[in-house]
């Protein structure tokens, strides 16, 4: 692994691809072919929505699918207007969201701007989704074919697995910032070959340049990614420890330039982030810190899978289906561990990363089929405010699990199939056992030291059978997706900019929030955000710096909700009605507007109560509100 000495098996393969540079080579059929079926299942996955793309939403998270559209729209605003994205006026007028203290995907809707202003926000989205799965799945096979197995159709599906793995694919309903993972299995590649003499400067500064990069799609992962890497250096440094000892001064100096390098391009993005305007301190209650995986859920087939069932969550409850192998992958993966385990190191680290990060995802209580038992879990002896871990969900960890059950089918169907060539004699040991610094690169693939054992004959086409029987169940099926309500004409054709002046706002109802006003939001996507709006969902300070979901309700947003909810308008007093103007002084509003909703009787009843009659301007009612503001 980091062992100079024990190097991928690239030259092995570089024959098949003929010739080409020097440590280097052209991708061979089968790689164009793997490539091609992970593209056929990000389409598959999104099939839903390009059904009717305008006006679709994830059926299980609208709300977030709207804000990860709202965040390709915010790029492609910082963009055309040439403004800090780290900051957004757009969204909680008049104090604005902090970008980086939000899962912000920069790294993704700025270098894609120009794409979103010609294709639109809702486009982007599930194209994006769709790439950002197969792109994941690619960079995985790379890495598993190029640095830890010799077969090809071992690293499809290993990289199939970890592209497309159920805690994935479940995340792809409305948080594409969890699907983002193209830059890990390289990330992991790099840290793996930081040992290599010589070459300690170019592998720090290819290190710094992914982890900077990204922080700018998705911190949590980089943070799992980095806890991970921690327990594989480990646990390679406890089997090999005078390889270890060997490369430890260049691994350390390779190290060093990647941390010098990631933070000088991060270190105003991050100070920003906890420092600048509408930053936090951790989320109000321990929101995540909770919310562990339950033990039934490891066997359980997922929701959005050939086998899964959609009632199956109500028999489990709350989960966000980050594990969910289904019984017969954990079962050949406990097989697969057990043989597997004695006679390869990649085995035995995967195995170490499977058992610590398993345990770890339990959380504060262990939770069994939907029901919270007595048993402590490892998160109760953890304080809830220690930093980072104040922002971590407990489940999360177990996409680290997934990501080795990846692995461990890659070493598997590996080390079913027989050597296409002949396998080379025994890595030269130095004292001690350990392979020599002189060993040659291309005996055995990465973590793989010795001779390679060969299956026998009759167990190849048993293990292969199993492997692929436990992989059928998996296969994702399109996301469930369900009719949104479309935008006004008034504000997809630009109706609304007489009324909305430069420093104004336009108040939409419901206003919205994390639990109301979906189809609201959707205006300042589908308007390009060029009129700024109250409220919205995001994460923001409450008045004690915790971080909360949404802006803090003002009295008239708190009754807008409460109307919707009960379906009647209350008695008003003029309290309310003063209130109302307060409320709208402070959003510095100048136009009130109220669209087709289900509720629309309802609240045109409430809003004439406080505000007067609306004027109805194309197919919205509107309450020009300047007169009461000014």
């Amino acid at each position: 692994m980091i062992d100079p000495s024990l190097k991928p098996l690239a030259d092995n393969d570089r024959a098949e691809a003929g010739p080409s540079r020097p440590g280097r080579r052209r991708p061979a059929r089968a790689d164009l072919l793997a490539l091609g079926a992970y593209v056929v299942l990000g389409v598959l996955v999104c099939l839903n929505y390009w059904g009717d793309v305008q006006g679709r939403v994830s059926s299980h998270l609208p709300t977030d699918h709207s804000w990860f559209e709202w965040l390709f729209a915010h790029g492609a605003y910082s963009v055309r207007h040439l403004e800090n994205p780290l900051f957004t006026m757009r969204q909680n007028a008049p104090l604005g969201v902090n970008m980086m203290a939000n899962t912000s995907l920069l790294g993704v809707t700025l270098p894609l701007a120009p794409l979103t202003m010609l294709l639109g926000p809702q486009v982007m989205y599930a194209l994006y989704l769709g790439g950002a799965l197969a792109a994941t799945a690619a960079t995985s096979y790379w890495m598993l074919s190029r640095h830890l197995v010799r077969s090809r159709a071992a690293a499809f599906a290993g990289g199939a697995f970890l592209g497309f793995a159920p805690g994935v694919v479940h995340h792809a309903n409305g948080q594409p910032n969890f699907v983002s993972n193209f830059l890990l299995p390289l990330i992991v590649s790099r840290v793996l070959r930081l040992g290599e003499p010589g070459r300690w400067r170019r592998n720090g500064l290819a290190l710094g340049l992914l982890v900077a990069y990204q922080i700018f799609i998705n911190e949590e992962m980089l943070l799992l990614t980095a806890l991970a890497c921690l327990v594989v250096v480990a646990a390679y440094a406890v089997q090999r420890p005078a390889a270890t000892r060997a490369i430890a001064g260049t691994f350390g100096a390779a190290l060093g330039v990647a941390g010098a390098v990631a933070l000088l391009l991060t270190a105003y993005p991050i100070w920003f982030q906890f420092n600048g305007p509408q930053s936090y301190r951790g989320l109000q209650g321990g929101v995540f810190h909770n919310w562990g995986e339950d033990l039934a859920a490891f066997v359980t087939f997922p929701r959005d899978t050939l086998a899964g069932d959609p009632a199956v969550e109500q028999t489990i409850g709350l989960t966000e289906q980050n594990s969910w192998f289904g019984w017969p992958l954990v079962l050949v993966a406990v097989v697969a561990l057990v043989l597997l385990v004695r006679r390869s190191l990649a085995a035995r680290i995967t195995a170490v990363l499977v058992v610590l990060f398993t345990v770890a995802a339990l959380g504060p209580r262990i939770r069994l089929g939907g029901e919270e038992t007595t048993v402590n879990g490892p998160w109760h002896y953890i304080p809830d405010d220690l930093p980072l871990v104040e922002m971590m969900m407990p489940t999360r960890l177990t996409l680290v699990v997934a990501a080795a059950v990846g692995v461990l089918i890659a070493l598997a169907w590996d080390a079913l199939t027989p050597p296409s060539r002949p396998v080379a004699a025994r890595v030269p040991a130095q004292r001690g056992g350990e392979p020599g610094p002189a060993a040659g690169a291309a005996s055995a693939p990465a973590l793989a030291v010795g001779r390679r054992a060969v299956a026998p004959r009759w167990l190849r086409p048993v293990g292969y059978a199993a492997i692929t029987l436990a992989l059928l169940p998996l296969i994702p099926r399109p996301l469930p997706a369900q009719p949104v309500e479309p935008p006004p004409h008034f504000v997809t054709a630009g109706g609304w900019r007489p009324y909305v002046p430069a420093g104004r706002t336009l108040v939409p109802v419901p206003i919205p929030s994390n639990v109301h006003g979906l189809p609201t939001l959707r205006w300042s996507v589908l308007s390009g955000q060029e009129f700024p709006i109250p409220a919205g969902y995001f994460i923001g300070p409450n008045e004690k710096g915790e971080g909360v979901f949404g802006a803090p309700n003002r009295p008239t947003s708190t009754l807008v909700y409460s109307t919707m909810d009960s379906g009647t308008v209350p008695a008003l007093t003029e309290e309310n009605r003063r209130q109302a103007v307060e409320d709208l002084r402070w959003w510095r509003a100048s136009v009130v507007v109220l669209g087709a909703h289900p509720k629309e009787a309802v609240l045109r009843e409430l809003m004439t109560g406080l505000l007067g009659q609306p004027q109805r301007v194309d197919d919205v009612w509107l309450w020009d509100v300047r007169p009461l503001v000014d």
